[in-house]
């Protein structure tokens, strides 16, 4: 892999994720991915301080993630391997350790321009 972008906060990084839907190509947990299709549409919602990344088809709801924001520290940005592919994960730590809890798979990064402005990023 190439080495780190930057890091930014997970509101920073949820805002963002909202305005690229169409931009997803693989969203997971440590067991769980939902792999996005020409017939499938990216939904997102907030509950119960509990964010939901929905894979939809048509009304059908295909697949869902349930992330807990509490424990992720920080979103890590990175260049894939795999030309045009650009890997968000949402880092948890603890006393332990340190893992990716949840990744989000793009068809680009954070460009200067598009960089959410309403909360600050950690360079």
């Amino acid at each position: 892999m190439n080495t780190i972008a930057h890091t930014l906060e997970f509101e920073t990084f949820w805002d963002w994720l909202l305005l690229h839907p169409n931009c997803i190509l693989r969203a997971g947990t440590l067991t769980a991915i939902l792999c996005d299709d020409d017939d499938l549409h990216w939904q997102f919602s907030t509950e119960d301080e509990a964010y939901y990344v929905q894979a939809i088809r048509g009304k059908r709801l295909i697949g869902e993630i349930m992330i807990e924001p509490d424990p992720v520290s920080y979103v890590q940005v990175q260049e894939s391997d795999r030309q045009g592919e650009w890997i968000f994960e949402l880092i948890a730590e603890n006393q332990n350790e340190r893992y990716p809890a949840y990744f989000f798979v793009m068809t680009h990064g954070l460009d200067d321009d598009e960089e959410p402005q309403g909360r600050a990023a950690i360079h």
